[in-house]
């Protein structure tokens, strides 16, 4: 009989190989290695089975068909690698199972809740009193904080969402940008505003909002939201916040919400000072710290700077609930029970520090602009100001750019999808991995490079 030691020895094992050989590895799996993925499958089993054989076939067949994301050579989706320490604190995390949704669940989880929640608002630069509430992802984020300015804004109407819904509720303006990613949209659908029933201000060429297109604050009745976004998908542009803040503060009844799933953290650079130049004065601003600072899946981050107005929207009443007693996550968050993300990303502040996470943003957006340049010299259109860690390439036209991804995905060594920018088929490279260095920059460049010849139709040299 295999003990739980054991079984946890084989785990942890296998873990520790594939972290250690990742690197080693193609960006993209074989096909024969997903086609093996077959033996995962079958009837379910009658009787139990050995446990240790169910963890080595699962690390065997599985490993072997994932993603190389969590390696240097990853460039798809803003996706972040993982940090040791965060692997390693998951590891613990995962073998306390602990509930962090009330203080009285996990005492740990609530006392490293209060930590990073202060360390978080110091490395950003908000205002101390600003809410902090760890989440599945960037869209429950955004979902999160828009559903606080929902309720603020009709509160402010003198209407209580929570308790009388929105049936008959004073009409709120909703204003986006252009550009606003797919995941705002989707909230702005799931708390009841509407995907499409919004106000869209033009943006520029590279996808910033206009903000000298928003209409004249005095000419809007009734609440408005105002979102914005902290780090353009496909080019890393940030919006004009000083100015949106100045247009929001001159409404009255307005909130400033800022989407920066992975942009957010340009904050913590003091070399972005430019980018960021009035970010923190929005009121609410989502962020993932699964993307840029590499810490495990899933961990989105919700920050808003209006005391209570999170508990307004989230808090949950029932008899056998305790009192409260300090911050209770399930009375700030759509969900109850939630596992204790806040301490994967303890770990990484605390081994990184301020000046780490500044060097991570750096890095990474150093990586982005050699890309860009060794492309560029060799005929590539960079289609965007390489601003922070995005890159947004087109070689030749749409369809040759299709071939180019086709071939750098059946290649394997690296891996970057397509995104659509300015009617056409574009190639995104997005530096997020806290492994990639200037060399993996240019080898990356190097592979796109002779992925394009091999892509391009050799001169026709008979005449015809």
């Amino acid at each position: 009989m295999t003990s739980d030691n054991d079984l946890l020895r084989a785990a942890a094992a296998h873990a520790i190989a594939y972290a250690a050989t990742i690197d080693e590895r193609h960006a993209t799996p074989t096909p024969e290695a997903i086609a093996a993925l077959g033996a995962l499958d079958g009837p379910l089993p009658d009787d139990p089975t050995d446990a240790v054989e169910t963890i080595d076939l699962l690390a065997r067949i599985g490993g072997a068909a994932t993603m190389g994301s969590t390696g240097a050579n990853y460039f798809g989706f803003v996706n972040g690698a993982t940090y040791p320490v965060a692997l390693g604190a998951s590891m613990i995390v995962n073998a306390w199972d602990q509930n962090a949704a009330l203080p009285v669940m996990s005492p740990v989880a609530a006392k490293v809740y209060d930590i990073t929640r202060r360390w978080l608002n110091e490395l950003l630069g908000l205002a101390e009193h600003t809410d902090v509430a760890f989440v599945t992802g960037a869209t429950v984020a955004n979902a999160s904080c828009l559903a606080a300015a929902r309720d603020a804004l009709l509160r402010d109407a003198g209407w209580d969402v929570q308790n009388d819904g929105m049936f008959g509720a004073p009409e709120i303006t909703v204003m986006i940008g252009e550009q606003a990613h797919s995941t705002l949209r989707k909230s702005l659908g799931l708390i009841g505003l509407g995907r499409r029933r919004v106000t869209i201000i033009p943006s520029d060429d590279q996808g910033r909002l206009r903000s000298e297109l928003l209409p004249d604050p005095n000419s809007i009745e009734g609440p408005v939201l105002l979102c914005a976004q902290a780090g353009e998908v496909n080019t890393g542009a940030f919006d004009p916040f000083e100015p949106l803040a100045d247009w929001v503060a001159e409404q009255g009844s307005a909130w400033l919400h800022v989407d920066g799933a992975f942009g957010l953290w340009a904050l913590a650079d003091p070399s972005r000072a430019e980018l960021v130049q009035g970010l923190t004065r929005a009121d609410s601003l989502a962020t993932d710290a699964h993307k840029w600072l590499n810490v495990t899946y899933d961990c989105g981050i919700a920050f808003v700077t209006r005391p209570a107005a999170l508990r307004r929207s989230f808090a949950a009443v029932a008899g056998y609930l305790p009192p409260d007693d300090g911050f209770e996550a399930m009375h700030h968050t759509p969900q109850s029970s939630q596992r204790a993300r806040q301490i994967e990303v303890w770990s990484v502040l605390r081994t990184l520090g301020r000046s780490g996470i500044a060097e991570l943003v750096q890095g990474t957006c150093d990586c982005a602009e050699a890309i860009a340049e060794d492309l560029r010299s060799c005929g590539f259109q960079v289609l965007n100001d390489v601003v922070l860690n995005q890159v947004l390439v087109r070689f030749r036209d749409s369809e040759t750019t299709e071939r180019l991804i086709a071939e750098i995905q059946r290649d394997g060594r690296i891996w970057c999808g397509p995104t659509q920018w300015d009617s056409g088929t574009a190639m995104r490279i997005s530096v997020s991995s806290w492994k990639t260095n200037l060399d993996d920059a240019r080898a990356a460049a190097d592979v796109i490079t002779a992925c394009a010849v091999a892509v391009t139709p050799p001169p026709n040299l008979s005449g015809n």
